[in-house]
């Protein structure tokens, strides 16, 4: 999951249907050619390409009729260092299974962004000296997989960092001046009020330095939220949080206000269901918002009972739903239309349980990537832990590999 682990510079009277189209030169290994329209950039799902039982992106696009994916997220180094990594442990430098995603969406005439930051690990923002060397890092993943748009996930612990928000706001500005056409997003947390005290200090931060995005989203769930009613207020209070800040009027700020959601049941228990994210994109497009996005296709399918459907999953959304439902409301806000009749998924089969690893110890110390069996569930160590309990909280050091 995005929390559990486990948007665009356009004048106010552009409307949904004129969002235009970047035109990077892209000369990279990975075949990218031309770029998509913002519009589909502004649609991209979240999807994680090396971890939470990655599905196959070629799959959904047959399926679903979707053209752009969100690739996270892109991190610093677990051993420190201001050089990109996939989750904070595979080089971008060296990659090649990331670059084969890529390569296969391509050849579907589809292309991605890639998003740096989201919740856990250590972000380029806080490993780096200065915004120019935190712009370096995100270059390299630029040119490596030849991108026309990147994703600024800016949310906690980092926001509450203000030189590492600095870093990350001036790194967005000069990546921004550098490859003319990028399409830059930033999205960061929400609340009932539109966004807390270090989203708005982040909001600051990018007026005192003369950045704008092509969009800043909220992400409206973890903090309270109850359904859809609560979302579109959220993103009403941002609207004003955007107008106050920058100075604009209500259709420029909703020119450059986006909607990142979590499909089923969130990381805190609450549930967005297929209706719940057709009333939030009937807002975004009456409103004339500039993306719509969510966390994420990993989870964008339904949990069998061994995926245990009451409790949160990266792998499925714990709510009912068939194969990609919540992806077509991306589809649907790109301004195409999705297929008549999804493809039936194949079901899948109850897995048998794995074997439980070695019980975990409360006085031993774990680190990243050490595996232990507690209450009936396998666990794997997200970092350096001691006499932490695994579950004992949703942002803990512990990842849930399921049933054994």
């Amino acid at each position: 999951m995005r929390r559990l682990r486990a948007c665009l510079s356009a004048a106010a009277a552009v409307t949904l249907a004129a969002a235009g189209s970047t035109a990077l030169v892209a000369g990279n290994a990975s075949g990218a050619t031309s770029a998509l329209s913002d519009r589909w950039y502004a649609a991209a799902p979240y999807l994680m390409p090396l971890d939470n039982d990655p599905p196959d992106a070629a799959a959904i696009m047959d399926a679903t009729g979707l053209k752009a994916f969100q690739l996270a997220f892109v991190l610093a180094p677990d051993g420190g260092g201001c050089t990109p990594t996939w989750g904070g442990t595979a080089p971008v430098a060296s990659d090649t299974a990331v670059q084969s995603v890529i390569g296969a969406i391509r050849a579907k005439g589809g292309d991605v962004s890639v998003s740096i930051g989201g919740y856990g690990g250590t972000k380029l923002g806080q490993a780096c000296a200065d915004p120019a060397s935190t712009a370096a890092a995100y270059q390299q993943v630029i040119t490596k997989y030849g991108l026309h748009a990147i994703d600024f996930d800016l949310e906690e612990p980092e926001y509450e960092n203000s030189a590492a928000i600095r870093n990350e706001i001036g790194a967005a500005k000069i990546l921004q001046q550098n490859n003319p056409g990028l399409y830059v997003s930033v999205t960061t947390a929400g609340t009932a009020d539109g966004t807390g005290w270090f989203g708005k200090q982040m909001l600051l931060e990018a007026k005192a330095q003369g950045f704008t995005p092509n969009n800043f989203s909220i992400m409206p769930f973890d903090g309270g939220f109850n359904g859809a009613a609560s979302q579109t207020g959220a993103l009403t209070n941002f609207n004003s949080v955007l107008r106050s800040t920058f100075g604009w009027d209500e259709a420029t700020a909703y020119a450059h206000e986006g909607f990142s959601g979590m499909n089923g049941r969130s990381d805190t228990g609450e549930y967005f269901t297929q209706a719940d994210f057709q009333t939030v994109l009937d807002y975004a497009t009456s409103h004339h918002m500039d993306r719509f996005t969510f966390w994420s296709l990993n989870r964008d399918r339904q949990c069998t009972p061994a995926d245990n459907g009451g409790r949160t999953s990266g792998t499925c959304s714990s709510v009912p739903q068939s194969a990609w439902d919540f992806a077509a409301y991306s589809v649907k806000f790109a301004g195409a239309t999705p297929p008549s009749t999804t493809p039936t998924p194949t079901p899948t089969p109850t897995p048998t349980p794995a074997s439980c690893k070695p019980a975990r110890s409360a006085s031993a110390v774990y680190t990243q990537g050490n595996e232990v069996s507690y209450g009936k569930h396998n666990w794997k160590a997200k970092w350096w832990t001691q006499n932490e309990a695994p579950g004992a909280s949703q942002w803990g050091p512990w990842q849930d590999e399921g049933a054994c």
